[in-house]
């Protein structure tokens, strides 16, 4: 049933909309009246600045205007079908915006008009013939009365006020929550647009125009739903900054950690191999994120000299993968990196689409193993397969390498196989799935020889050798994934996951701990990250919200502060060694992952990459 709304009305306008409407026809109205003192006895050119700025603000009305009406009919549109007619709502959305983009360029312009009148006026007072002003506006204005000349500081001031104020406002000319009020799905359908025509635009931005072409089921619109619907503490009356300021709160009245004895450490030999490895699954960044992160300034330079950019008489000896540059300049930045010669890399892939993970096969002779490095997030693509993080179902084949294992223990199977259904982030599932074809799923499905068969098959030259899949992030999290599925076939398998995302259930998790090593630095977020733990962390700021009955304005602000920046503890405390650096930089040693798991220490887990729940 369609639900109702009434009429814009005064109600409806926000405070700043009434404020800057009103500043603006008071601008609009000075401007005429000084033209009309002046005009008679002036020429024209000496009116274009005083003119061109009553324009502007009478332009800035008719927007306004515009907007509220476009903005109100959005708003319609979604409380009148929340879950259906998607094509409406995006036209009415998208008219929506493109008001509000024309009210931004309204605004720049009258800033910058408001500036050049100020050193208009500025110019012509500085300038005096025979006690006159040159500019003949400004003269007629100073030999009126004191009215005139206070009229004329009076619109400077306005004009002045008008183009600061409006750049802070935002587009919005009625409230939201006057049409939505508490109704969920209103919420969720209004910030799906949001998210979704706010991705759109910035893949565009980055290169990726095909995805402004809209589709009701796309990955774009999949994940843009997900989000709308983190958001929907909007419908409980909740704004941004209040749930800002919950935040504050729950670190503010954090208690310290409880004892984690319980913990399971790893052994020291995975630790070691782990930061042996550790280097190729930073070398997986072989675009310039890495360089970005590590040299801020000059990364660029930093960025072409990792790519052999300046080393072209060297393209020929480097190994070709898919999706490479003409002179191979990822593999050249691999290679590089990780300080070895082009002969070890076999095979790889830069190139992606939705869901492809970039990987790099290494072969190591003199470790007798085999490196699978798989990228973390770097790309745009990267992140569309963080965002699909709704839980899918795994099916057998997901978890084939698994439960056909002969290593693993039949107690952990029969727990696997009891409690099916399991679940898994749908992103990482899907990209793990495809990556598993592209290095071995025809192998022993169709009789054919996949790639890693034909490197550690019998009587092939890496016969016998371990395999190590490493990766970083939504690396790590993919490489657990087709471990899972690898290690039936490869027992002398094992992944390395470094601050992997969430991605399976927990009993998965404890059935793969045998072959997968997490390893987690500090507070690292992203190891943490899941839908699950979003809604959990939601739900108590707005309830450590609700139970301070001293919360007004200025202590949401200061508790915002308090949120975003370092508390004083952290700043004043005496500094040590920050294990995690020599982490990343692979000169870790076994003894420094002698911490809990959780808490301000490394934790280091020899078990799954993560829980999705």
């Amino acid at each position: 049933m369609a639900i109702r709304v009434c009429k814009p009305s005064l109600k409806k306008l926000r405070w700043a909309t009434i404020i800057l409407g009103t500043s603006n026809m008071v601008v609009v109205l000075l401007g005429v009246l000084l033209v009309i003192l002046a005009h008679s006895s002036c020429d024209f050119q000496y009116l274009v600045p005083f003119v061109a700025v009553s324009v502007g603000s009478g332009f800035r009305l008719v927007v306004m205007v515009q907007c509220g009406l476009a903005q109100y009919a959005t708003a319609q549109a979604i409380l009148d079908s929340p879950s259906s007619a998607i094509v409406d709502r995006r036209r009415r959305y998208k008219t929506w915006i493109r008001w509000s983009r024309f009210a931004l360029v309204i605004t720049v312009l009258q800033f910058v008009g408001a500036i050049y009148l100020v050193f208009h006026v500025a110019k012509h007072k500085s300038q005096f013939d025979d006690g006159k002003f040159k500019d003949c506006f400004l003269g007629m204005i100073s030999n009126r009365s004191s009215w005139g000349q206070k009229l004329l500081v009076f619109f400077m001031i306005m004009v002045c006020f008008v183009g600061l104020v409006q750049c802070f406002t935002g587009p919005d000319i009625l409230k939201w929550r006057s049409f939505y009020a508490t109704q969920d799905n209103a919420w969720k359908a209004h910030y799906r647009e949001v998210f979704d025509n706010g991705m759109r635009e910035a893949l565009c931005c980055l290169g990726r125009g095909k995805y402004l072409s809209m589709s009701e089921e796309d990955e774009i619109y999949s994940v843009a739903r997900l989000l709308g619907d983190l958001v929907a503490y909007r419908a409980s009356g909740t704004g941004h900054l209040e749930l800002l300021a919950g935040l504050a709160l729950l670190q503010r009245h954090s208690h310290s950690l409880k004892s984690l004895d319980d913990v399971i450490e790893a052994p020291e030999e995975r630790i070691q191999e782990a930061a042996a490895l550790h280097k190729f699954a930073v070398a997986a960044y072989t675009g310039p994120l890495l360089d970005i992160g590590r040299n801020p300034l000059f990364f660029p330079c930093a960025w072409l000299y990792r790519q052999g950019i300046l080393t072209p008489w060297t393209r020929n000896r480097r190994p070709i993968i898919d999706g490479d540059n003409w002179w191979r300049g990822h593999a050249a930045a691999f290679l590089k990196y990780v300080n070895l010669t082009p002969e070890v890399l076999r095979h790889g892939r830069v190139n992606q689409a939705k869901c492809e993970a970039a990987y790099f096969i290494v072969v190591l002779h003199h470790l007798r193993s085999v490196v699978i490095a798989i990228r973390g997030t770097e790309t745009a693509e990267d992140l569309i397969t963080d965002g699909l993080c709704k839980e899918c179902a795994l099916s057998a084949d997901d978890l084939d390498g698994l439960m056909n294992s002969s290593d693993i223990d039949p107690v952990v199977k029969c727990s696997v196989d009891s409690s099916f259904p399991h679940y898994g982030h749908s992103g990482i599932v899907e990209a793990a799935q495809d990556l598993f074809m592209q290095i071995d799923g025809t192998a022993f499905d169709h009789g054919s020889s996949g790639y890693l068969s034909s490197l550690l098959g019998a009587r092939c030259e890496c016969d016998g050798y371990n395999v190590r899949i490493v990766g970083h992030s939504l690396g790590g999290s993919i490489g657990a994934l087709l471990g899972i599925k690898l290690y039936s076939r490869y027992p002398n398998l094992h992944v390395y996951a470094y601050g992997p995302l969430p991605c399976v259930d927990s009993v998965v998790a404890n059935a793969c701990s045998d072959f997968v090593t997490s390893t987690v630095c500090n507070n690292e977020f992203s190891a943490r990250l899941s839908i699950g733990s979003i809604l959990r962390l939601r739900a108590a700021a707005i309830t450590a919200l609700s139970q301070d009955n001293k919360t007004e304005t200025a202590m949401i602000f200061q508790l915002a502060r308090r949120f975003l920046y370092l508390s004083n503890y952290q700043r004043n405390r005496t500094e040590v060694k920050d294990p995690a650096s020599d982490f990343y930089s692979g000169a870790i040693t076994a003894e420094d992952f002698n911490y809990p798991i959780n808490g301000s220490q490394i934790q280091n887990q020899n078990d799954s990459p993560g829980q999705i729940f």
